[in-house]
């Protein structure tokens, strides 16, 4: 068996979790080698809208809240530094964010839950609750059956697929390895390091980053640690390029950099079912049509359905082993909003550094209480 060794650390996964956390970790000197399956895999990257998101986000869990803001307000200085060391730009665009709502009802609703994590987090959570007229000043083209939208000065977006670029080029950049295309048969700690076979090459290195989404499910537990992640279902729609009608991008309704529209937000608990079905498709169309009348004459040029990595309670999942000391697992559904802190404190903390304060709770044993 052909052995590779020299390595301070193994991430397995080659998402946008993955390779932020294998980003970092390069960046700040390590040796590290990334081991990714590649597209046989149920990918959630494959279908990411590109939110920078924070409103919504941490109801009933004010550090999530938290998190999520630290990553928003780090994500200018991450895409700078990523256009820098790669020459790509990842389109951020940060003006802002709306959740339209289509009534008095659904905006009173949304507006309940941001007071509340306002409140929960006992400090500074900015949003403004806009009525239609308002509404319009900061986006002309929306529908007359729109009551009004809940506004978040952090939010914004980002073209996923550059970012995954800019990532993978960074992190080879950096002197990362990557390998692709392989399956990860089995892992084994011992002497103080972890060995973990692919076909038949052995990689050896003394830390070990599990980053691979559903599959966390079946490897966490070959180091003493758990991921009891689930898929939810995710469809997008995609349409030609249109003139620049949208700058602030919304959960249903996005205009990317080259002008096209992705429309989405779908959940669907339909098990390893990637695929597309015309009436959640249709849901979403009417959704955004009615957001947006000028979409009733564009035409759909794609759609596709992809996976999210859910655990029970909707939370990230973090935490180094015990039994196997060296061993991280890290899962969660907003690998955008939250790469400039994987690639940030997070990976300093799998480097040795001090666990941020504001995951210390997002272990797997709070789902066995």
């Amino acid at each position: 068996m052909r052995q590779h060794t020299e390595l301070d650390t193994l991430v397995i996964g080659g998402g946008v979790v993955g390779m932020a956390v294998a980003y970092g970790l390069a960046r700040a000197g390590e040796r590290v080698r990334l081991l990714d399956e590649g597209d046989d895999a149920f990918r959630a990257a494959r279908g990411n809208f590109g939110l920078v998101w924070v409103q919504g986000k941490g109801l009933g869990h004010p550090a999530y809240a938290r998190w999520n803001m630290a990553a928003a307000r780090q994500w200018p200085a991450f895409a700078r530094e990523l256009a820098e060391r790669t020459g790509i730009d990842v389109e951020l665009s940060q003006i802002g964010g709306l959740i339209m709502c289509l009534s008095d009802a659904e905006l009173a609703k949304r507006a309940g839950n941001l007071e509340a994590v306002r409140q929960q987090i006992g400090g500074h959570y900015p949003y403004e609750v806009l009525n239609l007229t308002q509404l319009r000043a900061l986006s002309p083209f929306v529908g007359p059956e729109v009551s009004g939208a809940v506004f978040c000065p952090l939010d914004g977006h980002v073209s996923p697929l550059r970012l995954l670029r800019a990532l993978f080029q960074g992190f080879a950049n950096l002197g990362g390895e990557l390998l692709p295309g392989v399956h990860v048969d089995a892992i084994e700690h011992r002497n103080g390091e972890f060995r973990v076979r692919t076909g038949a090459t052995e990689h050896v290195a003394g830390k070990l980053v599990l980053a691979a989404g559903l599959g966390n499910r079946a490897l966490a537990p070959l180091v003493g640690l758990e991921a009891p992640v689930q898929p939810l279902r995710g469809q997008i729609l995609v349409t030609e390029r249109v003139q620049p009608f949208l700058r602030h991008p919304s959960l249903h309704v996005r205009q990317t950099g080259e002008g096209v529209v992705q429309l989405g937000d779908s959940k669907e608990d339909v098990g390893l079912d990637d695929g597309t079905t015309l009436a959640q498709l249709a849901r979403i169309a009417d959704r955004a049509i009615r957001c947006f009348p000028l979409l009733k004459s564009v035409n759909v040029v794609r759609t596709w359905g992809a996976l999210r990595v859910m655990s029970p309670d909707g939370f990230p999942i973090y935490q180094a082993s015990t039994s196997c000391p060296g061993a991280f697992v890290v899962t969660c559904h907003s690998g955008v909003t939250l790469a400039s802190q994987h690639a940030g404190p997070l990976a300093d903390w799998i480097r040795g550094g001090p666990e941020p304060a504001d995951i210390t709770g997002f272990k797997a044993e709070r789902f066995h209480v």
